[in-house]
């Protein structure tokens, strides 16, 4: 199992997860602030099976289009390693 961290802007956040959650996984948000002027951004956490990590970054990767390199960045994602997962 692996597990998507995502730090978006805050305007970004409902495309984002109603993106993911359309595809059915489940999306678990944690308001937060970052940045040089500590704007608001959203962070998602979003555990899934192995075998579906690709399906969900490239969900993700269709709502932030390439971009040119002075064009300011609107997501940074992280792809961890999960131990354990419980869920009762």
């Amino acid at each position: 199992m692996k597990m998507i961290i995502t730090i978006i802007k805050d305007n970004d956040t409902d495309t984002v997860i109603r993106a993911l959650t359309s595809e059915n996984f489940r999306v678990t948000t944690i308001a937060s602030t970052g940045g040089f002027l500590r704007s608001g951004v959203t962070t998602l956490l979003c555990g899934v099976e192995d075998d579906q990590v690709q399906k969900a970054l490239n969900t993700i990767h269709k709502i932030f289009p390439p971009q040119d390199s002075t064009d300011e960045k609107r997501c940074t994602l992280f792809v961890i390693n999960v131990a354990d997962s419980q869920r009762f």
